[in-house]
């Protein structure tokens, strides 16, 4: 058990049904217990039992929709590639988890420390985000790819 804010949590071990009732969800989170339960060859309390477990220990953190590219149009999405200084990474990280427009944070390998999925309403807002990354102190270099279309 580990201890989050004085309240004891559980640490629970994933198996093959929890990772896989993940998966389903992630291409329908809409989807009712009783197809889940089909999907998945168990019963919908068993479903319901994980759902709720997952839940409660954080594995699954909300339920969202994905909207069709066609519906976003007054939106600029963008991958910014994010080089940083030496041993700087997690105050860099932690700087630029208060930009709202950053929408997803990633550690990679290679020459680029950090990648950020970047979604603004404007080409204004965009420019201001990406003005706002590159003063943080830590950053070195940037490079930044927006998104034109999905195939």
């Amino acid at each position: 058990m580990t201890m989050d804010k004085g309240v004891k949590k559980r640490v629970y071990l994933y198996d093959s049904v929890d990772k896989e009732l993940i998966a389903i969800l992630r291409t329908d989170a809409r989807a009712s217990i009783s197809t889940l339960a089909k999907l998945l060859h168990v019963s919908r309390g068993t479903v319901q039992n994980r759902l709720d477990r997952l839940i409660d220990s954080n594995a699954i953190l909300g339920f969202t929709i994905r909207a069709h590219d066609e519906l976003e149009t007054d939106v600029v999405k963008a991958i910014m590639m994010i080089e940083v200084i030496g041993k700087s990474t997690t105050q860099v990280i932690n700087k630029l988890r208060g930009i709202p427009q950053l929408e997803k944070l990633h550690t990679t390998n290679g020459t680029w420390d950090l990648v950020a999925e970047i979604k603004t309403s404007s080409l204004l807002e965009f420019d201001l985000v990406l003005r706002e990354v590159r003063t943080i102190d830590g950053v070195l270099n940037s490079e930044t790819s927006i998104l034109l279309s999905s195939v």
